[in-house]
């Protein structure tokens, strides 16, 4: 395993975020996954494995936990990347806006009034989304995530609030009724 590499650049301005106070944050994840990072001043981040690198995931672990800050997420919740049932999936806003106006809106639109657009989707999808740069990025486990995603899209394809908060109700229906029959098999 010793010898592989992954790059990631992240925005200059979060450097610090993922270095940590006193190097905390870059030294909890080089010990959770048994990897070295190094990161230069432009935001470069490059993930190597050493011998203690167990996981054969690794280093792809440790470029999500990356990326994951690189997107605005904190670093308590970009380490959730550590364990196999978390996954990071980033939405590019620009595929959706031409001019800066419009991707200002669509992020006004996906972030909602004080915030509320956001949180429901997090609420009903348990997972966390962050809205940064020209991005949305979200993070929970892999069938929420893939929900939360579909809910960004619809409001990134100009469907109204309302149409979106009924999709994401539905599929909290679904899922409860899913983990209540699971529950009763046991």
């Amino acid at each position: 395993m010793e010898g592989n590499v992954e790059v990631v650049k992240i925005p200059k301005e979060r450097i610090g975020v993922l270095i940590g106070k006193e190097g905390g944050v870059k030294k909890r994840i080089e010990k959770e996954l048994g990897v070295q990072l190094k990161i230069n001043q432009e935001g470069e981040v490059t993930i190597f494995s050493t011998k203690d690198t167990k996981d054969p995931l690794a280093l792809w672990k440790g470029r999500d936990i990356v990326r994951a800050i690189g997107r605005g997420f904190n670093p308590e919740k970009a380490l959730k990347l550590v364990s196999d049932d978390y996954v990071l999936e980033i939405i590019d806003i620009s595929d959706y806006a031409n001019t800066p106006n419009a991707l200002r809106r669509l992020k006004g639109r996906i972030i909602g009034s004080g915030g509320k657009s956001r949180r429901y989707i997090e609420d009903l999808t348990e997972t966390y989304v962050s809205v940064y740069g020209k991005t949305v990025a979200i993070l929970g486990e892999y069938e929420p995530v893939q929900v939360a995603k579909e809910a960004v899209y619809m409001i990134l394809r100009g469907s109204s609030h309302s149409k979106m908060y009924k999709f994401l109700e539905s599929h909290r229906r679904e899922i409860k009724r899913r983990s209540m029959e699971l529950w009763k098999k046991d």
